[in-house]
């Protein structure tokens, strides 16, 4: 009987545990009194719910262990818990016999002693089960022991993020039935085409197109065999980019997580943006960047090696020799594809996206090599059109700095200052494509082309629209680039709060379900990042609907909870978590803490989402996603707020 319960508990361990010291079945404080030089007495009281009651008390031969204060630094000296008071017997129905527990409340004390020299600050685990006569659960506390002088009262924060009452099957409503995600990595693969297509124009790549196609019909016995090599050579060319992003799957399966922690990863963006200004000078033409020659030199050397894997060496030294052009596109579309919803699976629509659009030159001109003589000849244009890309590479630099400096709370780079330069990037352009200024190892321009001049005033007009972007006015909001620049809060100008357009909000969940239970109002959980492009859509493109901004802020408490957030939680908070699979997460900054609290109660980890709770925890609705049209979300909102109304 003691092994069937105690596999009960091990299977649903921490499955009724909530985030908030409320949300616990023992609420505990910790106080620390001094009693010789490098000995305490630690005293221990908890206040237990209604209707639950302690195994406090070691039973044998059940195996209850009662309360377990495990310190974790091994060097320091703790005796065994002394449980206050005398215990109570009931004929516990679990058991099936008398167990002596404790009701209402419970005190222990312990003595601990620290070797000479040792930091006053410790942390333990505090480990007990509970039960009510019908469930028997185990709770695990996070304890720092401040050892300074004098009666130091340190409370005990709970270490679970599951909270019981959220039913992601069996919502208060049906409404908010999450869209499929499809949709989403079509659009990454038309991006990825799109940014294919660019590369085919650059310099890298362009000149190879008849130059391949050439040698692939005049070497061939017949033009069948000719136009089959080039398709396969097309295809090598799709299958080697989609390839790179397949270790990126086998990453995604090890932790959820993980690809969002790459691409908030401060270092890894402060990475990019220097990689991206070298690109950016790369192109402008100060020198050139490329792989090891032996690499190119190795792919080339078995182009000839038999027939079809030679023609795949023919396509991996392309994307050799190419690289200095494709790179920088490429590492934007690995940026953006592993930030946004997706992951992996979205990598690899982009890839496949980007593979296909420069492997269909090859083909179709194969397939109609008359058309070569169609194209454009090599010349002063393709410099323009890799100039242009410096431009652009220089811009996107900045939205990786821009990263770093929101995730890790530099303010360095607040809103107005990233739209600056911008426009001081875009007006350089402008003059570039109009001739005023040039490069070095430019000719003369003696004459600008009409297709120049249009890019040209479509710059301009840009660089005009951001200007409003620098002023603390209603049109700061800038919408068709809503999601690059930092969010409208991150400003230079002063605001009353970081709650976006001057919404009842708070960045903690705790904090949010006492502000809910107050005002009763349930709360519109934000699950949010600094570098997520998709909040910042919905942040400046649909809650300043003029009717989602009145709902949210009469109806509802914005409790918006930043996944990327590298703040480093307060000693006290921080702890290893064991989720509900048994796993185990050092939650040490503010963004690991919401990520895994959204992980184990939503089993998501894409961003934007959200989610409406009541006061009582429970779910009102199925939690949406990225939402861009207004009036569904506002529907959601309507709907939940219904249903909160007749609880």
């Amino acid at each position: 009987m003691r092994r069937f319960f105690f596999s009960i508990a091990l299977l649903f361990t921490f499955s009724g545990l909530a985030n908030a010291q409320d949300s616990a079945y023992a609420n505990w404080q910790v106080n620390v009194k001094p009693e010789a030089p490098g000995k305490y007495i630690v005293s221990y009281k908890a206040a237990i719910k209604p209707g639950w009651h302690l195994y406090a008390f070691v039973s044998k031969p059940d195996d209850i262990e009662g309360i377990v204060v495990r310190l974790r630094d091994s060097s320091v000296k703790a005796s065994a818990p002394q449980v206050m008071g005398n215990p109570i017997q009931i004929d516990d129905p679990i058991f099936e016999k008398q167990i002596p527990i404790a009701q209402d409340s419970v005190v222990f004390t312990q003595q601990i002693e620290l070797p000479e020299g040792h930091e006053k600050l410790l942390k333990a685990n505090m480990e007990y089960f509970v039960g009510n006569g019908q469930e028997f659960l185990p709770e695990k506390h996070q304890l720092t022991l401040a050892l300074d002088e004098g009666n130091i009262t340190s409370a005990a924060g709970i270490t679970q993020l599951k909270i019981s009452s959220i039913n992601l099957d069996n919502p208060l409503s049906g409404c908010g039935e999450a869209p499929q995600k499809e949709s989403n990595i079509f659009t990454i693969f038309l991006l990825g085409f799109l940014g294919g297509l660019i590369a085919l124009l650059t310099p890298c790549v362009f000149p190879m197109i008849p130059l391949t196609v050439s040698f692939f019909t005049k070497k061939a016995t017949s033009r069948k065999v000719g136009i089959k090599n080039a398709f396969l050579y097309g295809f090598f060319i799709f299958l080697i980019y989609v390839l790179l992003s397949v270790p990126f799957h086998f990453i995604d399966k090890l932790n959820p997580e993980i690809l969002n922690n790459i691409s908030t990863n401060v270092y890894l963006n402060v990475a990019f943006f220097v990689i991206f200004i070298i690109f950016a000078f790369s192109f402008f033409g100060f020198y050139e960047i490329g792989l090891p020659s032996s690499f190119s030199n190795k792919a080339d050397s078995k182009a000839n090696s038999g027939k079809a894997i030679g023609i795949f060496f023919m396509a991996l030294t392309l994307a050799i020799v190419s690289f200095s052009c494709t790179g920088p596109i490429l590492g934007s579309l690995l940026a953006g594809s592993l930030s946004s919803d997706g992951g992996a699976m979205q990598l690899s629509s982009g890839m496949a996206g980007f593979g296909l659009a420069l492997a269909l030159p090859f083909a179709l001109f194969a397939l109609f090599p008359n058309w070569l003589h169609s194209l454009p000849k090599s010349g002063g244009w393709l410099s323009t059109v890799k100039i242009v890309l410096g431009f652009l590479e220089l811009a996107l630099a900045f939205k990786f700095l821009s990263n770093a400096d929101l995730v890790s709370h530099w303010g360095i780079l607040k809103r107005e200052i990233f739209i600056g330069i911008w426009v001081f990037i875009g007006a350089l352009l402008t003059l570039y494509l109009f001739g005023i200024i040039k490069f070095k190892h430019e000719g003369p321009v003696n004459k600008i082309s009409w297709g120049r001049k249009i890019t040209g005033l479509l710059v301009a007009a840009f660089t005009l629209y951001l200007l409003p972007g620098l002023t603390d006015t209603q049109w700061a909001n800038l919408k068709l680039i809503s999601g690059f620049p930092p969010p409208l809060y991150y400003s230079v100008y002063a605001k009353p709060s970081e709650c976006l357009l001057g919404l009842n909000c708070t960045h903690s969940y705790e904090e949010g379900l006492e502000m809910a239970k107050r005002e009763n109002k349930p709360m519109l959980i934000d699950f949010t990042g600094y570098a997520c492009v998709n909040c910042r859509r919905m942040e400046e493109n649909v809650w300043t609907d003029p009717e989602v901004y009145k709902m949210m802020l009469n109806h509802f408490i914005v409790v918006s909870l930043y996944v990327d957030d590298k703040k480093q939680l307060p000693a006290s908070q921080q702890f290893t978590y064991t989720a509900a699979d048994g796993s185990q997460k050092e939650i040490i900054t503010v963004g690991n803490k919401w990520a895994t609290f959204q992980t184990e109660n939503f089993k998501n980890n894409a961003q934007p989402l959200y989610a409406i709770i009541d006061t009582s925890e429970r779910l009102v609705s199925h939690p949406v996603p990225y939402t861009p049209d207004a009036e569904k979300y506002l529907e959601w909102l309507k709907c939940a707020v219904e249903t909160f109304g007749k609880k």
